[in-house]
């Protein structure tokens, strides 16, 4: 057995405001605390949809407060900004090969924006 003592490096809890890279990845993340939000107003909505007019009137109520509605905001500022990080890591994460050659960047990202275009047009459109 050794008597030496193990080197244990501190760890503040502020320890990724040092890094522009892991700011910028605890900012991706903490986009889910809107999202959140979001996903229970939904959740609510539907519960009050099942409970009549009545319910459903209230919920409506409630979703035109201003305060919601800037939440609602920022939730889908969130969601969007998190597609985009997303979409742009995709090339590197899945490369593209079509006849033995990479597909540009450009064109994997375009397109995945482009069938989120689709889908919400689609949505839009049933609604």
């Amino acid at each position: 057995m050794s008597n030496r003592k193990p080197y244990v490096r501190e760890m503040t809890r502020t320890w990724w405001k040092d890094s522009s890279f892991y700011r910028f990845y605890m900012l991706r993340e903490a986009t889910v605390l809107p999202l959140i939000f979001f996903t229970i107003c939904l959740t609510f909505g539907l519960g009050c949809l099942v409970k009549g007019p009545e319910a459903w009137q209230g919920w409506l109520n409630f979703m035109a407060n201003p305060i919601v509605i800037i939440l609602n905001i920022l939730a889908l500022a969130g969601s969007l900004f998190h597609a985009q990080t997303f979409f742009s890591m995709m090339p590197q994460v899945v490369p593209i090969r079509i006849k033995g050659k990479k597909l540009d960047k450009k064109i994997i990202v375009l397109a995945q924006w482009a069938v989120v275009a689709v889908i919400t047009a689609i949505v839009l459109a049933l609604v």
